[in-house]
């Protein structure tokens, strides 16, 4: 009885030991029946490829129903026709590989709502994310710009792996995760996250506190080889939230910490089959970008090797449909790789009613707070007429600025002049016909959550930061075409026409269009950079010092130096920006807050007008040149 227990002991041992060995065999990462394993399944695709598709979303800015918050009209498109899309892709293929990019948590009233007044719930974004089953997740500046509780909160909430490399803690380790590695069919497929690094330059620390920024060719560089070695993977993917002229604002190939360096990457970083990138709100169908012929061109590594970009247009525009098809070459042992795309034209896509079923709730809770009144407007304000000169628009923001300035309960420094730009290239306020504001007409009038800041400048460095502004803003009258904007130009001279807009690219972006309020000066067209800006008075009559240092009220993108008008316009040191050394005061919540708050203690319609503290001369030109430029900025439909 005994032996015959053991021997039945020894048996079930034997088969134990047996089971254990295959499935260590079957799941061991190295060597064996892994490398037999796959070997196998690469020889499945010797005649018939294999085929993944990638779907990649980027700069959503919260557009997660079609329907827009602020102008209260329907979208054609919106994360809802993404769902659409997603759901008909895994319906019909077999390996499908989602990726969201970054820039998800400004822009809408959908996710500012969740950033900062529901915040004791699970974040709508994430909602959103989770429910499509993203396999990864970029992140954006403007993710950054919704401040520390805000992104540690949602990114806890996203069930997919947030990835950037870039971003690292004050001992050097990666923020955030750098990378994830996929696997379809038994391939292996790392997707490196990057991010651009100029996010010191645009927002306070108190956003990225905890955080340093890597340049991105410094950071691919570290990293493929670590993924190479580690992973030997089959396929590198890059998901970088930055654009691809690497030429933007001035800045060249070798410019540290460029701003849009994913060309960059691909060029001078080896390894990568494709690029999926943000930020720059272009759209791109696997070509990069020739800054001196201003065209589209194959982009290729250092070892010639084509590497594809492509990028999505904001506000889930357009989207990324990319299919990569591996065919196993057995004698060389290699993937032979063949990559197709389109930028899918979502207006084109229904939007996926079951998608916006499960979020119903969400949506009328948004709208009821967009739709609540805050106070009325006689007449209405447009930025068209910020583009060219003094306007009632860009002066309001003036107004609230030396007001909010001029509050004691504020707790800000007194200002003497203002700073500021048109934050949006077309926009109108109020959106009633009856001068009713509302809620959602603060994101028409300020569009990003920048916080108010008061800093003291000297007379001077007050000249040269108009000087830096007006360089880039208006070209030298007369010219050829009587322009009086500052457009970008070919290696003929030609103006640059925006495929997509029809609209011709301007020098600098309109947000970089600063002017002043409190004080009194011109702009002369006909003088060269520089020399153009005459600063009369200040606004009440008073001299003006270019020795006399004044408190000036400015928003926190630019105090923190962004477009450069600190740096490269009033010559301060870009330690002493970062540092804030100039900076006197600050507010605690983002100025359209303040802003709302304004309009709500009016007393009656407000009644908007331009201040006409300065003006472009000569008149004549400028007018010209207005009556020239408007169509091009503005084309007609």
């Amino acid at each position: 009885m005994r032996k015959d227990k053991l021997r039945w002991l020894g048996k079930l041992g034997f088969v134990l030991l047996s089971l254990f060995l295959v499935f260590a065999c079957a799941t061991a990462p190295d060597g064996g029946s892994s490398a037999s394993k796959l070997v196998s399944v690469r020889e499945q695709y010797t005649q018939t490829p294999l085929e993944i598709t990638f779907i990649e979303t980027s700069d959503v800015h919260g557009v997660i129903f079609p329907y827009n918050f602020i102008t209260a009209k329907s979208m054609p498109t919106s994360l809802a026709q993404v769902s659409t899309l997603v759901s008909e892709a895994r319906n019909t293929k077999k390996n499908v590989v989602l990726l969201e990019n970054g820039d998800s948590l400004q822009g809408q009233p959908t996710v500012y709502y969740y950033n900062f007044e529901k915040t004791s719930v699970s974040h709508i974004w994430g909602q959103a994310v989770n429910y499509l089953n993203y396999d990864a997740v970029g992140v954006g500046n403007h993710d950054i710009e919704a401040g520390h509780p805000v992104y540690d909160k949602l990114y806890k909430e996203i069930k997919a792996p947030v990835i950037c490399a870039n971003i690292l803690k004050e001992n050097g380790d990666p923020y955030f995760t750098p990378y994830k590695v996929i696997v379809r069919e038994g391939v292996k497929i790392a997707i490196l996250g990057l991010i651009t690094p100029k996010i010191p330059d645009w927002l306070p620390p108190q956003f990225w506190s905890g955080m340093k920024f890597e340049d991105m060719v410094v950071s691919a560089k570290k990293w493929v080889p670590i993924i190479m070695e580690k992973e030997k993977p089959d396929v590198l993917v890059g998901l970088f939230h930055a654009g691809v002229d690497y030429t933007y604002s001035g800045a060249s190939r070798d410019t540290v910490n460029n701003e849009n360096a994913s060309q960059l990457v691909a060029e001078q970083v080896p390894g990568f089959d494709i690029i999926f990138v943000g930020h720059d709100h272009s759209g791109w169908d696997g070509l990069g970008w020739d800054p001196v012929a201003k065209k589209k061109v194959e982009v290729k590594d250092s070892n010639g090797k084509q590497v594809y970009i492509y990028g999505a247009l904001n506000n889930a525009a357009k989207v990324p449909v990319v299919t990569l098809s591996m065919l196993w070459d057995k004698d060389a042992q290699v993937w032979k790789k063949t990559i197709q795309g389109e930028l899918k034209d979502m207006s084109s896509v229904p939007a996926d009613t079951a998608f916006v079923s499960q979020f119903q709730s969400a949506y009328d809770e948004i709208k009821a707070w967009v739709d609540r009144p805050v106070g009325k407007m006689t007449g209405t304000i447009t930025t068209k007429d910020s583009m060219f000169g003094d306007s009632a628009f860009v002066d309001l923001i003036h107004r609230i600025q030396l007001e909010l300035c001029a509050d004691p309960a504020m707790g800000l420094k007194k200002a003497d002049i203002s700073f500021a730009a048109p934050l949006a290239m077309n926009a109108t306020i109020p959106s009633s016909s009856d001068g009713t504001l509302y809620v959602r007409d603060m994101f028409n009038l300020y569009v990003y959550e920048n916080f108010l800041y008061t800093m003291n400048l000297t007379g001077k460095q007050v000249k040269d930061f108009l000087e830096y502004s007006y360089k880039y803003w208006f070209d030298i009258m007369p010219n050829d075409g009587n322009h009086i904007i500052a457009f970008q130009k070919d290696k003929e001279g030609k103006l640059v026409q925006d495929a997509r807009t029809g609209a011709y690219l301007t020098a600098t972006r309109y947000y970089n269009y600063d002017s002043a309020a409190g004080i009194i000066y011109t702009v002369d067209v006909t003088k060269p950079a520089g020399e153009r800006v005459t600063i009369i008075s200040m606004a009440d009559g008073s001299p003006f010092d270019m020795n006399k240092t004044y408190s000036v009220a400015i928003n926190s993108y630019r105090a923190q130096g962004g477009g450069g008008h600190l740096e490269k316009g009033a010559g301060l040191a870009k330690a002493d920006i970062l540092a804030m050394k100039y900076v006197t005061s600050a507010t605690t919540k983002d100025l359209r807050y303040y802003l709302l708050k304004w309009f709500e203690k009016q007393q009656g319609a407000v009644t908007v007008e331009s201040l006409n503290n300065w003006k472009v001369i000569p008149e004549d030109l400028a007018a010209q040149g207005k009556a020239t430029d408007m169509p091009l900025l503005y084309p007609s439909k």
